[in-house]
């Protein structure tokens, strides 16, 4: 985690077990609250790392779309190249990066779609640009200009004008992690941070202290 390396700049304060609540989504949600609070930029931005069924790890930023007890929920282009690698290796990794607050929150765990009922209820509030954006665009596809891109969004504002509902692209959609393990992080003075990790054990979460 790139920060500065003065011991003045780093927390006084870092993570113990007697603080951390006693299940990982309430210090999941206290920690994005206070994220939300501080002012992070997009708090609810993540890193989604994914693996192909060839070993070929890949990993990019998306937007935590819902939270609960069942997991956590994000959308994207299904054929895309991380749809693609969920499709052939349906376990990923999550990464919640606050830098500003000398944090960060590591998920990990299997992937399932979500119900099609859902990513049709979640994509009737996005937008409308937005709508017709995940329509033109073939993620991950290689294109030959800007130009053809935006042709593509002009012909998608032609199919459906203004008025008329955009219906659910039958290759896009949710996804579910349902988390296995939770480690948080506090950022510490010379290198000795704080790791604490949730894994569930049957229904039961285990916590422990991994060396930084």
């Amino acid at each position: 985690m790139a920060v500065a390396s003065d011991a003045a700049n780093w927390p006084a304060h870092g993570l113990e077990e007697t603080t951390l609540a006693a299940e990982p989504d309430d210090q999941f949600n206290l920690w994005m609250a206070q994220a939300v609070a501080f002012g992070i930029p997009e708090p609810t931005a993540m890193i989604l790392a994914t693996v192909s069924a060839a070993g070929q790890p890949g990993a990019r930023t998306v937007l935590l779309k819902g939270h609960d007890a069942s997991g956590f929920t994000f959308y994207t282009n299904r054929t895309s190249r991380k749809g693609s690698d969920l499709g052939e290796v349906p376990r990923a990794c999550l990464l919640f990066p606050w830098h500003a607050m000398h944090r960060q929150v590591i998920i990990e765990g299997p992937v399932t779609p979500v119900p099609a009922t859902a990513s049709e209820e979640y994509f009737g509030t996005r937008p409308r640009a937005s709508q017709l954006a995940a329509w033109a665009s073939r993620q991950s596809t290689v294109i030959g200009s800007r130009g053809e891109l935006e042709a593509r969004y002009a012909r998608m504002e032609q199919r459906w004008p203004d008025g008329e509902q955009i219906p659910l692209p039958v290759f896009w959609g949710g996804y579910l992690l349902v988390p296995q393990t939770f480690e948080f992080w506090h950022g510490r003075a010379n290198r000795m941070h704080d790791r604490l990790r949730f894994r569930r054990q049957g229904n039961t979460w285990v916590v422990e202290r991994l060396a930084p």
